[in-house]
């Protein structure tokens, strides 16, 4: 069965060290089912000069030089590019950031991505990744017109946020319904900090938000995410302990097993979020634990978890 890997990043140095071309198909060789993937922005190689609100863009030219590399090259193809803009911008500059994307992308250009993960006082000093959006960014006035913008122009529009904040994602989700919205990470449930130590307490109120999130039918959900150390499952902080496949699928599974039942499989993707979650997990190990989540549903769902829901929300 085809893979698709919606969700990577690339950059020569974020603080996990280089993950370059020859990193990913490190990774994306080890399970040769894997063909295609997608870029999902990550502050990298910004311009450093010319007008702020396309600084942005270095990072789509970045990008689209080394998916031209993966397509000349043998192993998966970087097919989509889904980029950073500040959603909040008047119209006639969003459009000329958009603009910009799509002229610099090779055809690859699909989406914007301006997250809405905001990081409480309490909380900043435990995460690995803190989030830097406002706080109430998702009911800015300007933020909603632009994200109903994205599909006015037929763009998806990502979000990574923590799980508090799914409920923010909701009235923003009902109140631009024409715009297709990924939510990546599952919403990031943390386990760090504050969190720590309240799993069970925090999935059931996850799970009541992803029952929510599903009655919209604009929402699209990403599986994965959840071995960044700040989802607190520890597997990070010594390499004796990165789970097997089986040791992943018994502490993740009834996560994967809720939102698939509540989206259906047409609504879901699997996603690596490679290399974040490579400091916890090998590639590998990923993927095949995805094959025993899905073991139990049909030929047409595994294929649209695999490949066809990221094929289609991202017209690859």
């Amino acid at each position: 069965m085809e893979i698709v890997d919606p969700h990577h990043h690339l950059w020569h140095d974020r603080g996990f060290g280089a993950y370059l071309l020859d990193d990913l198909r490190d990774d994306t060789d080890s399970v040769p089912d894997v063909v295609e993937t997608v870029f999902v922005e990550c502050g990298a190689e910004y311009r450093t000069d010319g007008p702020d609100h396309l600084r942005p863009v270095g990072e789509t030219e970045f990008v689209a030089a080394i998916a031209d590399r993966s397509a000349e090259t043998d192993g998966a193809t970087i097919t989509g590019i889904v980029a950073a803009a500040d959603l909040r911008l008047p119209l006639e500059l969003l459009d000329e950031v958009l603009d910009a994307h799509e002229a610099a992308a090779g055809g690859r250009f699909r989406g914007i991505r301006d997250a809405l993960c905001h990081a409480t006082v309490d909380l900043r000093p435990h995460l690995t990744i803190a989030g830097r959006a406002p706080e109430g960014k998702a009911a800015d006035p300007d933020f909603r017109r632009g994200v109903a913008r994205l599909g006015v122009r037929g763009f998806t529009y990502d979000t990574w946020h923590y799980h508090p904040q799914n409920q923010e994602f909701l009235e923003l989700a009902r109140a631009v319904p024409e715009t297709t919205m990924v939510l990546d990470h599952f919403g990031t449930p943390l386990g760090v900090g504050p969190w720590a130590g309240r799993r069970d307490e925090i999935f059931a109120g996850w799970r009541d938000d992803v029952a929510a999130l599903a009655e919209c039918p604009n929402v699209v959900l990403k599986l994965g995410g959840m071995a960044m150390p700040d989802n607190g499952f520890g597997w990070h902080a010594d390499t004796a302990d990165r789970p097997d496949v089986q040791t992943f699928v018994d502490a993740q599974a009834s996560w994967y097993d809720h939102a698939i039942d509540r989206f259906g499989a047409d609504r879901c993707m699997f996603e690596s979020n490679f290399p974040v979650d490579r400091l916890s997990l090998d590639y590998a190990v990923y993927w095949d634990a995805m094959r025993r989540v899905a073991a139990s549903r049909s030929d047409a769902e595994r294929d649209a978890l695999f490949a066809g829901t990221a094929r289609r929300v991202y017209r690859l």
